[in-house]
């Protein structure tokens, strides 16, 4: 039997939905795995799996070929890979979620080639769904706001196709297809972009006004740490220098007043005192910080390693937002005064160093204050030599030192007369005689100072720090070890310096009494870094991810304070300049008008006529287009044949009323022929016959000439009205 038109543009127009349909839900799927492998969570195996069989759908939606897995093997196949599971989980992953997530990925492929029934194409979107889910628990990165706007795209489109599909099956009557599917790409490209833009706009009000219970969600969150080793209590020399093989984020922070990059300044993370020949450790002891009614940390130091300095105070005040790294350690520049954030622990070691041992919550962001003032070469000179016998207990300790060490101290140093000279010529000696190197060693040395010293003699920062740091105490000099970051790459754009984790750094911190710590740095610069056209692209990149780190991911009631007033600010800001504009408005009119009435008072005739003029001319301008209209129906009445259908129309009118004030009106429902047929005076009726039939000649016909007969006709029906 011949398929009727109607079931033929039914069939086409379903097909192009589902088709669509088809494809939206493809990448949907697409996006959703893209976004778990942008986390880099998944193992390469996994991945490529994944990646080719999705690849291989792709082609046949692009070729509408079709390929699918018979429904009895799909159910063999799950058998076996639930089987595999087991294997999975005890031999190849050895955990649980790691195998789960290969048991679901193989689950989807089979279901990507498989899809009969509509609880298969919702299968396929919940997995989705739930693979972007995973992403968001295993990444804070900018990376997964792109892949999830993507996402979201993606998701709008298929569920309008799945609403369109599931309509398109109950409905009775049917539109063409050249109407429908022919343009349905070009709406559904217009109209889901649009709903994400409302979705995201909702979601962002509902996001930032909902009330922030805690900021923990970092907490769960817990990379490599590569990091956190190198500021931990213990660091064996070259963990400072496997750090800096990363140019991964470490922390983003913005100095109050500084627009321009001019500081260069270190970060401090802990000190390092105890040294046994291959690592340094810490082992200070730490006390609680009280807060204060301000909200904020003092940073004291008990004890007499940080006596009042005498010097005027430099202060800076600062904003740090934390990468998710495992440490604890608040990285700050010295000589730090006080902190805040939402913390509910913090402590500081009797070495300066400040944690925060609240486990439930990681160091997402924060605020301090330092002093970053420096005592001067002639106040260090004069410095005494008499040491508080804390700090010779703890800052003069060494361990079995290869003899040729303190020898070169000894000769570095032995023309020095005071301790600054003598740390001086040390930190320059290592400064200009070895040079520097992020080659690591590629095997452990007995003695790695005495190695790098005297035989290889180049090294990344740890080993200047450590030798000099060494070399000072056998001079007698107290000195300790500092693991911080130093300088970074300042962005413009945000007025923040990005430090990464190739800046990590290590340096020594000398003691003068009376002065308290005054840090050196041995080490020789290393090779500028090279910005390109692509690094400064990057650093729009970095704008984009710290503001999504911090107001995205770092969000929370502090956070919530700050734009409640940035709001009320701006808010006060802006009625205060309107209130002010309003009054320099009103006083200007004022002003005008007292003028203008004065002017007026010593010419009033002249004023008079102005006025009067100005009336007439803004009565005419008022007016203008009826005016022109008027003007113009009299040039089309008096010369018709000009425009012959327009005059006709004009002149009509014109003898409707001029009958309708003799007392025969036409009914709105009568036609011409109808209006003549009903006048009983036939010396009326007679010319206005023929001033109609002259009328629909010229209105119709478009005849000019009959249209040029028109006013004399008028004419003859106005004499006849009269009668």
């Amino acid at each position: 039997m011949a398929q009727t038109p109607t079931a033929a543009s039914t069939s086409q127009l379903s097909a192009s939905i589902q088709r669509y349909f088809e494809i939206a839900l493809y990448l949907l799927v697409l996006t959703g795995f893209g976004t778990l492998v942008s986390t880099g969570g998944l193992d390469l195996v996994t991945t490529l799996f994944v990646t080719g069989a999705l690849l291989v759908k792709g082609y046949c939606l692009a070729t509408r070929r079709v390929l699918m897995i018979p429904e009895q093997w799909t159910t063999i196949l799950t058998l076996l890979y639930v089987a595999f599971y087991i294997a999975d989980y005890f031999l190849f992953s050895r955990a649980f979620l790691n195998a789960t997530v290969h048991l679901v990925l193989f689950v989807l492929v089979v279901r990507l080639f498989s899809t009969r029934r509509d609880r298969d194409h919702y299968f396929l979107a919940v997995i989705s769904f739930l693979m972007v889910l995973a992403a968001s628990v295993l990444t804070v990165d900018t990376t997964f706001l792109l892949a999830f706007a993507s996402f979201l795209l993606m998701a709008v489109a298929t569920f309008i196709l799945m609403e369109m599909r599931s309509a398109a099956g109950r409905a009775s009557v049917h539109s063409r297809p050249s109407e429908s599917s022919q343009k349905m790409g070009f709406s559904l490209v217009a109209t889901a972009p649009v709903f994400v833009f409302f979705i995201s706009l909702g979601a962002a009000a509902i996001f930032f006004v909902l009330p922030r219970m805690s900021s923990g969600y970092l907490s769960a969150y817990s990379p490599s740490g590569e990091i956190s080793t190198g500021f931990s209590d213990r660091v064996q020399l070259g963990r400072i220098g496997e750090i800096q093989q990363s140019n991964a984020p470490v922390m983003h922070i913005r100095v109050d007043g500084d627009l321009a990059g001019a500081l260069d300044l270190k970060w401090r993370g802990v000190t390092l005192n105890l040294f046994d020949g291959k690592a340094w450790s810490n082992p200070h002891e730490q006390h609680f910080l009280n807060r204060s009614t301000g909200g904020f940390f003092l940073l004291s130091v008990r004890g007499l390693e940080r006596p009042e300095i005498r010097l005027p105070g430099r202060t800076i005040h600062y904003r740090v937002v934390m990468e998710p790294i495992t440490s604890n350690v608040f990285f700050l520049a010295p000589t730090p005064l006080a902190l805040q954030g939402n913390y509910r622990a913090v402590t500081m070691d009797t070495g300066g160093a400040v944690y925060n041992i609240d486990a439930d919550h990681l160091i997402t962001s924060y605020e301090a204050t330092s002093n970053i003032a420096q005592p001067g070469p002639a106040e260090l000179r004069l410095a005494s030599a008499d040491f508080p016998p804390e700090i010779q207990l703890n800052y003069l300790q060494l361990p079995t030192l290869d003899p040729r060490i303190p020898q070169l101290a000894d000769q570095i140093s032995s023309r020095a007369p005071n301790n600054y000279e003598k740390a001086i010529l040390l930190e320059r000696y290592l400064r200009t005689h070895f040079e520097y190197s992020l080659q690591l060693v590629r095997a452990p040395r007995q003695d790695p100072l005495a190695n790098f010293l005297f035989e290889r003699k180049r090294g990344h920062c740890e080993y200047f720090a450590s030798a000099m740091a060494v070399m000072l105490r056998t001079l007698g000099i107290p000195s300790r070890v500092v693991n911080g970051f130093r300088g970074g790459e300042f962005n413009d754009i945000t007025a923040q310096y990005l430090i990464r984790a190739r800046d990590a750094h290590s340096w020594v911190e000398a003691y003068f009494p009376g002065y308290g710590w005054v840090d050196f740095d041995p080490t020789p610069a290393g090779p500028p870094a090279m910005h390109s056209g692509w690094s400064r692209g990057m650093l729009y990149l970095d704008a984009l991810s710290s503001f999504w780190r911090e107001w995205v991911i770092s969000y929370d009631v502090s956070h919530q304070r700050i734009l409640g007033q940035q709001a009320t600010r701006s808010g006060l800001e802006w009625a205060r300049r309107l209130q002010s504009w309003g009054r320099q408005r009103y006083e200007a009119w004022l002003g005008a008008a007292r003028r203008a009435q004065q002017t007026m008072a010593d010419s009033p005739w002249r004023w008079s006529l102005i006025g009067g003029l100005a009336t007439v001319l803004l009565l005419l301008t008022a007016n203008a287009g009826a005016l022109w209209r008027a003007f113009r129906r009299r040039q089309l009445a008096a010369h018709p044949e000009n425009s012959p259908r327009a005059a006709a129309t004009i002149w009509y009118e014109k003898a409707v009323r001029l009958l309708a004030r003799r007392g025969v009106n036409k009914s709105a429902s009568q036609t011409p022929a109808e209006f003549v047929d009903s006048i009983g005076d036939q010396a009326l009726r007679t010319p206005l016959a023929r001033f109609t039939e002259h009328y629909e000649q010229a209105r119709f016909g478009d005849s000019s000439r009959d249209a040029a007969s028109l006013p004399e006709l008028f004419e003859e029906v106005a004499a006849a009205s009269r009668h």
